[in-house]
């Protein structure tokens, strides 16, 4: 069975996190880098930990953290429409 899968059955949604960094060489530049991978919204954890440990073991001062999710797993939708069309 397919892991992502599964994680969405669990409530996990697809998390999108653009990363604006300084770069410790230059740091009047930043950067971006961009994290992927499912987590729990609102809190986030994996999101989380990840920063945390950017923040513990990597240079590059964080500068700004843009987050987008979206579950993929939702009930659907339908709508309805008046009308018939026939054909022939």
């Amino acid at each position: 069975m397919d892991t992502a899968f599964l994680r969405q059955i669990e409530g996990f949604s697809l998390t999108t996190a653009e990363i604006l960094y300084r770069l410790p060489d230059h740091p009047k530049l930043l950067q971006t880098y961009i994290w992927q991978d499912y987590d729990l919204a609102p809190r986030f954890p994996k999101l989380t930990d990840f920063l945390d440990f950017w923040d513990a073991h990597l240079d590059g001062a964080l500068f700004r953290i843009r987050v987008a999710h979206r579950k993929l797993i939702a009930p659907a939708e339908f709508s309805f429409v008046e009308g018939e069309l026939r054909l022939h």
